[in-house]
């Protein structure tokens, strides 16, 4: 149920929104600026709700959370379709955020790694490369809708989908019982019922929570900013649209290859690796100056590096601290992971007509996920468990 339902939520709340776009700023006449900024407020108050819904599946487990998420997402995106001026299409998004916050990877992640223990790694990379087609079958679909109905009539469509599928699914498919937490704090220090903050607080938890908005900082505005900086290298917008896809097609190559990678590595090791190899991938697609096809094998590293990564973040809590809390840890983890996600591209534009030059961008770029993999050679707790403990 979850590998369905995050296909139907990734590819409305949004892969579709990238493709609809031009026809939204066209029919309407609002800036492409004004229109992204409503969708990054909609990561921003994904963000920020994030922590408390964590806290709440932790509690009471996942079935009526991403059941409510679901029907929530569904009047959100009705509010987007109907929205007669820019102010409601924000309104339509900041809705739809707290709706990612209940029925995106961060619910799902905490849902599986409670109740597979042990074996999450092997269900997170199942959900991961199943979701990983939203892209591919939803940019397809969405822009054959656009063509036949238009912006506001395709997000009807997409709206009666999201409710037709996921809150049936999530409200039938998710009611096994909710595991009673069976690890205790890792902190010797924490008072009982404290073991959640006492490990937010600790420095390991703060690096990992750095490292991995480093991270996906660089990585996400790399391949937000991937087919301009293709074409300024020369590429035809055709082959760097190609290229993209590529790359999100090597994210499933790179999550494949995650679960042998945490069979011989440390959690430590993992992410230092993962996150190094990042910022060779965007420094590679950035500072290559050709032929084509090597461009493109570089896109489609940085793809590999970033399937790495999901699985990467989605079990980093875990790893480290075993699964007591993990929803609001996981919660905390990703907040700031998300907001970065919101402003890189944004940021990297403001970098790149700064400098006048993508390959100086991409360097920066590199160096923020450089940064990022010394900074994750401090995310070892002190007293780690072990890593196949539930």
């Amino acid at each position: 149920m979850l590998c369905l339902t995050q296909i139907v939520g990734w590819g409305v709340l949004y892969y579709s929104f990238p493709v609809a776009l031009p026809a939204i700023t066209a029919e309407t006449g609002w800036s492409a600026t004004s229109t992204l900024a409503a969708f990054s407020a909609a990561l921003v108050v994904a963000a920020g709700a994030g922590v408390a819904v964590g806290r709440v599946i932790d509690q009471h487990g996942p079935r009526w959370v991403m059941t409510g998420g679901s029907a929530l997402a569904t009047g959100a995106v009705l509010v987007i379709a109907w929205a007669p001026n820019l102010g409601w299409f924000v309104t339509g998004w900041v809705i739809a955020g707290l709706a990612q916050s209940m029925v995106l990877y961060a619910p799902a992640f905490t849902a599986i790694t409670r109740w597979y223990g042990p074996a999450r790694t092997r269900a997170l990379l199942t959900v991961t490369l199943v979701a990983g087609l939203a892209s591919t079958i939803f940019a397809p679909v969405t822009a054959a809708l656009l063509e036949q109905l238009g912006w506001r009539h395709t997000y009807l469509v997409l709206a009666a989908l999201l409710a037709l599928v996921t809150i049936p699914a999530h409200a039938l498919g998710l009611r096994a019982p909710w595991p009673p937490h069976r690890h205790r704090s890792l902190d010797p220090g924490a008072r009982p019922g404290q073991g959640t903050r006492a490990i937010a607080r600790s420095r390991a938890f703060v690096a990992l929570t750095v490292a991995t908005s480093l991270g996906a900082f660089a990585m996400f505005a790399a391949t937000i900013h991937l087919i301009p900086m293709l074409t300024w290298r020369g590429l035809s917008a055709s082959a760097a649209a190609w290229a993209l896809g590529l790359s999100g097609a090597g994210q499933l190559a790179g999550r494949l290859a995650y679960a042998p990678l945490a069979g011989r590595t440390t959690p430590v090791s993992r992410a230092v690796a993962i996150l190094a190899l990042s910022g060779a991938g965007v420094a590679a697609v950035g500072l290559l100056p050709g032929p084509g096809p090597a461009l493109v094998a570089a896109a489609i590293g940085l793809g590999v590096v970033r399937g790495a990564y999901t699985l990467l973040q989605s079990t980093a809590v875990s790893d480290r601290w075993g699964t007591e809390g993990f929803g609001a840890l996981y919660g905390i983890l990703n907040a700031p992971t998300t907001l970065a996600m919101a402003l890189a591209p944004w940021v990297a534009g403001v970098l790149k007509d700064t400098t006048g030059s993508y390959p100086a961008t991409f360097a920066a770029l590199a160096g923020a996920a450089g940064l990022a993999a010394f900074v994750a050679t401090r995310t070892a707790p002190p007293s780690a468990p072990d890593p196949h403990l539930p």
